[in-house]
């Protein structure tokens, strides 16, 4: 038998999204996708719509339409102007129905096209290398099933299986791609950036543990024989993953497991011979649940309880002024615009709210005269770094901690000017998060910043001769920490940083006290 010389990997994606709507896709019943009814107790979530009982019917949600839409047209997709439902069936004890509203061959969502940066050693965008261009095939919604658990709340075993419907009836957005991937990597940066896409744009709160965003990757390999020969093993798509982690692992074991199989088996891709195959975390590795059925299995038809959807383009217009500035092109600017490293950057649009409060801390400290790169960077060293660390310590987000942007920029601004310490920072920093300010103009939050530092006695003293006193004192009584730090014993200037601050009362600024001192001794550290 032929042996295989090389492999290359072939990956498609679906993505599944629970939009988060406070009412189910077609019924009243409460959805769990929204946060007013993500604790529910199991089962409370129901009505006849749900349950399938005779004669109720289903009613279309308007909102999880436009939240469809969006999501689309942020793909690059375009909107059909008429949709319609089918009736996928099947039978799963998740499915009280027996099928499944959902659509087939009139999407909502057709086409798109996403440059997906490339991913670095550490997975982060690469802006400089080239882009992955991804092709969206469509974009459809359905409803979604309910929950089977297969062990007790716990880890507990049980003789049986247990039911949760609360999901079932959920409206789904289906986001199916061509297999434009060739490698985990590009898959889990492209799965990072649709789940900020998809919560910056607010369809949905993309919790991965409640999930509220699952990816079924269709992994098969190109095989290179010895021969000459090229095959293609079976497609398997690995089921309902609801971690980046997961996504990472399932890709990588199939790309290395399906070359082996091929030499095992022989079998080669082909009408029949798709399988899903579910992860198992523990053990890193995939196992076989099912034969995949191909779309006639399913005995489509259309709903005869559901009309066409016709979208006219003022509708279509409506929806698409909502999209505003993305998620990605937000990450582009604040790299170019604002020389932020890639990561920062990438952190900064992973979570819609703590983007928005970084935006709006930026935009006081251009109106208090900052220039717009340099605002930035500060912006995002006190998001990321103060606001973050106490957001941490409190199990919230950094726009959580209970300041106010145009406050957090008055404060960075006068640590900008130095008009502040490491440590009165520190201090006006904790009291105005424990105490916070009214919204107000960034103008308006300086003066009161200001007056603030000045009662809590943080405020540094600026008095330029006597800095220039100090100095000039404490060089004078260290000559030989003077010689050490011109002979390139950087680390002694922060003896003589010391003593002037014991001078100053501890009301100088260290970084402008270290500087004056490099002056007189005529060193001057690269800019």
């Amino acid at each position: 038998m032929p042996t295989v010389v090389s492999s290359t990997t072939i990956i498609g994606l679906e993505v599944h999204v629970e939009l988060a709507t406070r009412r189910k896709m077609f019924s009243a019943a409460p959805s769990p996708a929204h946060r007013e009814f993500a604790e529910a107790p199991p089962n409370t979530l129901l009505d006849p719509v749900v349950l399938g009982l005779p004669g109720a019917l289903p009613v279309m949600n308007r909102a999880a339409v436009e939240m469809a839409m969006l999501v689309g047209l942020a793909l690059g997709g375009k909107v059909a102007p008429v949709t319609r439902w089918d009736r996928k069936n099947y039978f799963y004890p998740d499915m009280p129905k027996a099928y499944q509203i959902s659509q087939y061959d009139q999407p909502l969502c057709v086409g798109g096209l996403v440059e997906v940066p490339a991913a670095d050693a550490k997975g982060f965008p690469d802006l400089d290398a080239p882009a992955t261009r991804v092709r969206i095939v469509r974009a459809h919604l359905e409803e979604d099933a309910g929950k089977l658990l297969h062990e007790a709340p716990g880890g507990g075993v049980m003789e049986g299986s247990i039911l949760d419907l609360n999901r079932a009836g959920a409206a789904l957005l289906e986001i199916v791609t061509e297999p434009d991937f060739r490698s985990a990597e590009q898959v889990v940066l492209f799965a990072k950036l649709l789940r900020a896409t998809c919560r910056f744009l607010g369809v949905t709160e993309g919790v991965m543990q409640q999930g509220h965003v699952r990816f079924e990757p269709n992994i098969n390999c190109e095989l290179t024989l010895d021969d000459g020969r090229t095959v293609r093993t079976p497609i398997v798509e690995v089921k309902n993953l609801n971690s980046f982690k997961a996504v990472r692992g399932a890709i990588e074991h199939e790309a290395r497991e399906q070359p082996r199989r091929w030499m095992d088996d022989g079998r080669v891709m082909g009408p029949g011979t798709k399988t899903t195959r579910g992860w198992d975390d523990a053990r890193a590795v995939t196992f076989i649940q099912r034969g995949k059925e191909d779309a006639h299995d399913y005995r489509y038809f259309p709903d005869p309880d559901l009309p066409p959807l016709t979208i006219d383009d003022a509708w279509r217009e409506k929806v698409a002024a909502r999209l505003g500035e993305l998620p990605l092109d937000r990450l582009r600017r604040y790299v170019t615009r604002s020389g932020l490293p890639t990561k920062e950057a990438f952190a900064l649009i992973e979570e819609r709210d703590t983007c928005l409060f970084y935006e709006a801390v930026a935009a006081g400290l251009i109106a208090l005269g900052m220039e717009e790169g340099r605002a930035g960077k500060v912006a995002a060293n006190w998001v990321l770094g103060a606001c973050a660390a106490r957001a941490n310590e409190r199990g919230a987000q950094p726009h959580e901690v209970g300041i106010k942007p145009t406050t957090l920029a008055a404060l960075g601004k006068l640590r900008e000017d130095g008009r502040l310490n490491n440590q009165g920072t520190e201090t006006l920093f904790a009291r105005l998060c424990d105490a916070p300010t009214q919204a107000a103009p960034a103008t308006d939050a300086l003066a009161a910043v200001e007056h603030l530092a000045g009662e809590l006695g943080v405020l540094v003293v600026r008095d330029d001769a006597a800095m220039a006193a100090w100095v000039r004192e404490v060089l004078d009584a260290n000559p030989k920490v003077v010689e050490d730090v011109r002979g390139g014993k950087a680390a002694a200037v922060g003896r003589l940083v010391g003593e002037v601050m014991k001078r100053a009362g501890g009301k100088a600024d260290a970084k402008a006290v270290r500087e004056a001192l490099l002056a007189a001794i005529g060193i001057r550290e690269p800019s």
